[in-house]
């Protein structure tokens, strides 16, 4: 068994957003192996995280960030509370969603923001593609599922692989956030701008 310092316990905290008492227990519980407590502290930091998902975002900041004076984009981030929404590590969350509005332009914030219509569309050519084919219903299901969600994922905020580190989407990187706050965190809006290009 590894020695769990106090050092080490505090490493844990600040990458998984848990208290101290609780990333000391998840190392004696690892016998001191420092990745299996932080993937053990993730989990329960994300199920957290989900639970918040409900809860009402009143508060936040606007941030901007422009790339070479021709691409611009402004960011609504929205979280519970003033106290959070005043802190660094919630103003940078912000700049780095603008970072990703400006870079991978987005068309929608979640799933949910894209019209019927579209997405009546797209489900019709797929099971149209799909309609001879042999295949049990629910598996023709769970193909047209997939094949409308990855024609949209790309122009979903929340989908899009995060521009900073692609083992991740963005969603999944904004959970960290929450886990570590304990607050609901959303995007509330954003608009891009590019020189010469109109909507």
């Amino acid at each position: 068994m590894a020695d769990i310092t106090i050092d080490l316990i505090r490493k844990l905290k600040e990458l998984s957003g848990v208290g101290l008492t609780d990333a000391k227990n998840a190392l004696v519980e690892a016998k001191g192996d420092f990745d299996k407590a932080l993937e053990a502290m993730r989990k329960k930091g994300l199920t957290k995280a989900e639970k918040r998902g409900d809860r009402e975002t009143r508060e936040g900041v606007v941030d901007s960030y422009v790339h070479d004076g021709r691409i611009a984009a402004i960011v609504e981030m929205n979280c519970e509370t003033s106290f959070v929404a005043k802190t660094d590590e919630f103003k940078q969350l912000a700049h780095y969603m603008a970072m990703q509005v400006a870079s991978m332009n987005p068309m929608y914030v979640s799933m949910n923001d894209i019209p019927a219509k579209e997405v009546k569309k797209v489900r019709d050519e797929a099971e149209k593609k799909l309609k001879d084919d042999k295949k049990p219903a629910d598996i023709k299901a769970k193909i047209i599922d997939g094949q409308v969600k990855k024609a949209f994922e790309d122009k979903v905020l929340m989908s899009q692989v995060y521009i900073l580190d692609d083992s991740k989407n963005v969603e999944e990187f904004i959970k960290g956030y929450i886990a570590k706050t304990g607050e609901n965190i959303t995007v509330g809006q954003f608009k891009r701008i590019e020189l010469g290009v109109t909507e």
